[in-house]
């Protein structure tokens, strides 16, 4: 699981790591009512991007109602297939258990930030 590019980032910012076969028990702990599982990739440039992005402005995307997730999808090829992933970094945001949404793609710190306080709203008006 280490990162060539980006070695200190699931040290600066803990996510709980993941498999396909132990997502769906993650999902059904009790915990934070939003849910991101950001699957990425050793390597990938686009996946570095967004972990440098979260890196600068480490604060802006840690929230208390929402639990971090993550799968190298190139270690865990069938996570990549049960979401029909096309390209990666790809941020899956779920509402306990259920699927809500995906951000593809890294869309800039601000849309991401803004995506997910939207989502974190909607949760806690249900």
């Amino acid at each position: 699981m280490s990162d060539t590019a980006v070695p200190e980032f699931f040290h600066r910012f803990p996510m709980k790591k993941v498999s396909d076969a132990s997502l769906d028990d993650v999902l059904r702990e009790e915990g934070a009512p939003v849910g991101i599982l950001f699957l990425w990739g050793r390597d990938c440039p686009n996946c570095d991007i967004a972990k440098r992005a979260m890196l600068l402005a480490l604060d802006r995307f840690q929230w208390p109602q929402v639990r971090w997730m993550h799968d190298n999808v190139y270690e865990d090829p069938t996570m990549a297939t049960r979401f029909g992933l096309h390209g990666i970094p790809a941020f899956i945001v779920f509402r306990g258990a259920r699927k809500i949404g995906r951000i593809t793609e890294w869309p800039g710190a601000q849309l991401f930030v803004s995506a997910i306080e939207n989502q974190i709203a909607m949760a806690e008006t249900v």
